[in-house]
C-alpha cells in the first residue's frame, strides 16, 4: 500500500478502538485551559509556583467520576467527553469540557469549553450529537461560592470547536431537586470508596429520609437550614434492629454516624456529596442515582 493508504487505515483503527478511555485520558494533552496546553500525569497537571519558593501553583486535573462517549463530531465515531478542574492558586475553581478522541498518534483533545466558577454538575448526557449539562451555577444575585441556579447548558461541535447555546434557567437549588432517585453511596469520603457490598442507599421525600445502612432500614427527618443556600440538618435517625456480621455493622455504623453531621450538600460530576461534620473529624459522602432499569416506570 501506498504511505496514504497506510496513514489512512493506521487512523481508522484507531478510531475503531473506540472512544479514549478515562485511564488515557489521564496520561492525555489539552489546550485552551492554560496558556499553552498541559499534559497530564495519572490525572493532574502542576505548573511552576507563581513566585519563586512560594505554594501557590496553577495545577489542572480530571475529575475521574465524569465521564460521556458518544458522537459528538457527527463522522460516525464515537469521541469521550471529559471534565477537568483548573486552579490558579485562589479560591475559585474553574470546570472546562474537553471532546477527545482517537487519532494514529493516541488520544487528541478535539475542543475545550469553559463551564465557569464553581459549576457543579448534577447530570451529563450526549443527545444526538450535542453535549448537555445540568449545572447548578451562580445566578445574578449569588455569590461565587454559593450557586443556586440551576440551568440546562448544551454544546455542538462545529469547524471552531465546541459552541454553546443560550443556557435554559430551570429552576432554584432545593432540597426538592434530591427527591425522585434512590442514591447509592459510592465514597466515604473524596478517596475512600465505600464497599461494593453491603450496599447503602438514601432517599428523599418531603421533610423524610430512609434507606438501607447495608444491614437494616432507616428514617429520620431532614429541614433546610438558614447557614448556607445548601444548608441542612438531619434529625435523629431510627432504624430496624437485625444484627449482621462485624463488617456490615461496622459499615452501617460508620454511615450512621456521618449521616447524622450532615450540614449540607451539593453535587460532583453528577454525584451528590453530603459534608458532614462530627465532633472531631468531618468530610464528604458521595452518592451516585441508581439507574433506571426497562422495567421502571
Amino acid at each position: 500500500p501506498s504511505p496514504s493508504e497506510t496513514e489512512e487505515t493506521s487512523v481508522e483503527s484507531a478510531r475503531a478502538s473506540g472512544p479514549p478511555t478515562v485511564e488515557e485520558l489521564a496520561q492525555a494533552s489539552f489546550p485552551g485551559i492554560m496558556d499553552e496546553p498541559v499534559r497530564l500525569t495519572d490525572g493532574t497537571w502542576h505548573g511552576d509556583p507563581f513566585v519563586e519558593g512560594g505554594a501557590s501553583a496553577p495545577a489542572v486535573g480530571l475529575v475521574e467520576r465524569f465521564y460521556l462517549a458518544g458522537d459528538v463530531t457527527g463522522d460516525g465515531n464515537q469521541e469521550a467527553v471529559a471534565l477537568l478542574w483548573s486552579s490558579s492558586g485562589g479560591s475559585g475553581t474553574f470546570d472546562y469540557l474537553a471532546v477527545t478522541g482517537h487519532s494514529a498518534e493516541g488520544v487528541v483533545c478535539l475542543a475545550t469549553a469553559e463551564l465557569g466558577d464553581r459549576v457543579q454538575v448534577r447530570a451529563g448526557r450526549i443527545h444526538e450529537g450535542r453535549i448537555e449539562l445540568d449545572v447548578v451555577q451562580a445566578g445574578p444575585e449569588d455569590a461565587a461560592c454559593c450557586p443556586t441556579e440551576l440551568a440546562k447548558r448544551t454544546w455542538q461541535m462545529g469547524p471552531d470547536g465546541l459552541t454553546e447555546s443560550e443556557p435554559q434557567v430551570t429552576g432554584t437549588l432545593s432540597l426538592a431537586e434530591l427527591r425522585g432517585p434512590e442514591w447509592v453511596l459510592t465514597d466515604f469520603a473524596w478517596d475512600e470508596p465505600a464497599p461494593g457490598e453491603p450496599e447503602v442507599t438514601l432517599t428523599f421525600e418531603e421533610g423524610e429520609i430512609a434507606g438501607r445502612g447495608g444491614c437494616n432500614n432507616y428514617f429520620g427527618g431532614v429541614e433546610e437550614t438558614g447557614d448556607a443556600p445548601n444548608g441542612i440538618s438531619i434529625g435523629h435517625l431510627g432504624s430496624t434492629r437485625m444484627m449482621c456480621p462485624e463488617p456490615i455493622m461496622a459499615v452501617e455504623d460508620r454511615f450512621f454516624r456521618q449521616l447524622a453531621g450532615t450540614t449540607s450538600y451539593s453535587f460532583l460530576a453528577g454525584h451528590l456529596a453530603l459534608s458532614w461534620q462530627g465532633d472531631q473529624e468531618g468530610g464528604v459522602m458521595l452518592f451516585q442515582p441508581r439507574e433506571k432499569t426497562a422495567d421502571d416506570s
